[in-house]
């Protein structure tokens, strides 16, 4: 039994005759029990009529069970029907005024099997998912035009009951679709949140002009966006139908709706599983390898990158669509990156997989470390979006210790590697270097030379080790970049010198965590 009230009577009779279809009459007399919407549309639409026609002592006449039967039939899904009923034509269609055939035949065993495939076939490893529903715009002007329609005999229902409690087509094509799904989906439930979106539309060509009106009556609510091929959004319209009266909207719109031709046609069935992210350090032995692919003017300079042989075999344990990569700074072509490595982050992009084991990470990493001599990783494992901000405070806040090979036109001597060791917390200005103005917005920022330390291999070529503050331009401190960086080590020796060899030996960011060998 429909959990019904005797004032519900007036307002079941007033949408049934508008074209309303059961379930959005229950909708309408705030029916918030799942259970109600599971039944058929013919099912429900037998009880409301009988609940509709019978009187106080709870009878119904002969007469009116068998109009109850016929107007049920009116209901029946198209398939259902013979031959010759759909062949016959009818008077008035029986797609609802309302939900536009969403809450008929289109939220059906039918219509959760298509869904249902659309998951299997993405061979997502999953045990639960949430499902959206995107529905057109116009369905909001229908569904104020049918509140109108009966807001006094709802209101008088119950006094506190206003439009807000009318449950929405979403929540109750959720409620019909849960059951229907899990039985197609053995073992995946369907819940408030998970991992998993996936994602039902619907369009209705036939009647998009029915918000049309709104634009001359609301017109600041609908303003041309880059991103939006139509100014009739959803959010658009509801705002519109907030702001206008009531005697305006009746004015502009039929109240109850007119009656369309044809359902809704449901859209691709959109699956898209939340970003999985995976950490790790790495180390570049290699002086021509890039960290990113590295692309001039569309042309590819090199066959490989850091980036790429990390990701690769990672974005294939997971299933993943595409992912993004970040680090703790990035080295140039020419330097490698040594100690520890540096920490790195790869987002995966709507993978299959959600989790990986321990020791299924550990083949990942064996796999990355043998697939190539130019790298090798350490640490691999998985980790939270939020920890993801540990790494970025590094690029800035932490120090980082190199070796350079320098190179002096002039001799040096023994006293000039003592100049160079006694130097502490040296502070230099450095313009955005030349070579990464394309990239880097200009700019003069202040950098930290915590320490130096020098050891001459002979008059014209030392070894420097420093340490630094992250994001130090260590080859400009070298060469100057034409008095770009100030003082610089030209400067400081009154020679010209360059670097003919980098090593970042360590990036001090504690994290990821160091995992056991």
């Amino acid at each position: 039994m429909l959990p019904l009230k005797q004032k519900d009577k007036e307002i079941i009779k007033k949408l049934l005759a508008s074209g309303c279809c059961a379930r959005c009459v229950l909708r309408f007399c705030c029916i918030g029990v799942p259970d109600a919407y599971r039944h058929t549309p013919p099912e429900t639409l037998k009880q409301l009529r009988a609940f509709a026609n019978a009187s106080e002592d709870g009878t119904s006449s002969e007469s009116e069970e068998k109009n109850s039967s016929q107007n049920a039939a009116e209901f029946e899904p198209a398939s259902k029907r013979s031959k010759l009923e759909t062949e016959e034509p009818a008077e008035e269609s029986s797609v609802c005024v309302v939900c536009l055939g969403v809450l008929q035949d289109l939220s059906d065993v039918s219509q959760a099997a298509q869904i249902a495939d659309a998951v299997r076939k993405e061979k997502y490893q999953v045990d639960t998912l949430v499902l959206s529903i995107s529905l057109p715009a116009q369905m909001c002007v229908r569904e104020h035009s049918c509140w109108l329609h009966v807001k006094e005999q709802v209101r008088a229902k119950c006094c506190v009951l206003g439009r807000d409690d009318v449950i929405q087509v979403k929540e109750a094509f959720k409620w019909i679709m849960q059951d229907l799904l899990a039985q197609e989906l053995a073992g995946v439930a369907v819940a408030t949140k998970s991992a998993l979106e996936v994602s039902v539309g619907f369009t209705h060509p036939e009647t998009d002009a029915d918000c049309h009106f709104l634009a001359s009556t609301c017109p600041d609510c609908f303003k041309a966006t880059k991103n939006k091929q139509s100014v009739f959004t959803r959010m658009a319209v509801v705002k519109a139908l907030e702001k206008i009266p009531d005697s305006k909207f009746i004015k502009h719109s039929p109240c109850p709706p007119s009656r369309p031709g044809s359902s809704c046609t449901p859209q691709d069935v959109q699956c898209v599983h939340v970003s999985v992210f995976v950490a790790g350090r790495y180390n570049k032995f290699c002086r021509s390898l890039p960290q990113t692919p590295w692309l001039i003017d569309g042309q590819r300079r090199m066959e490989s990158s850091v980036e790429e042989l990390i990701a690769a075999p990672v974005l294939a344990a997971f299933g993943a669509q595409g992912f993004n990569f970040s680090s703790s700074g990035r080295e140039d072509v020419d330097v490698r990156t040594l100690g520890n490595g540096r920490p790195f982050a790869l987002e995966l992009l709507n993978p299959r997989k959600s989790k990986l084991s321990e020791e299924d990470m550990k083949s990942v990493q064996q796999l990355i470390n043998t697939s190539s001599e130019k790298i090798r990783v350490r640490d691999l494992q998985m980790v939270s979006r939020d920890a993801m901000s540990r790494m970025k405070e590094g690029e800035e806040e932490k120090t980082k210790s190199y070796l350079a090979l320098v190179w002096t036109q002039k001799s040096i001597q023994k006293d000039d590697i003592a100049f160079i060791n006694h130097i502490k917390d040296l502070t230099i200005d450095q313009k955005t270097p030349l070579r990464v103005l394309h990239r880097r917005t200009l700019a003069v920022r202040q950098r930290l030379i915590h320490s130096m330390n020098a050891s001459l291999l002979d008059e014209h070529h030392f070894r420097l080790s420093l340490k630094t503050q992250a994001g130090t331009y260590i080859k400009e401190f070298v060469h100057g970049d034409f008095g770009r960086t100030t003082p610089n080590l030209c400067q400081l020796l009154d020679t010209h010198t360059d670097i003919l060899e980098l090593d970042v030996q360590s990036v001090d960011v504690d994290w990821p965590p160091a995992l056991p060998d």
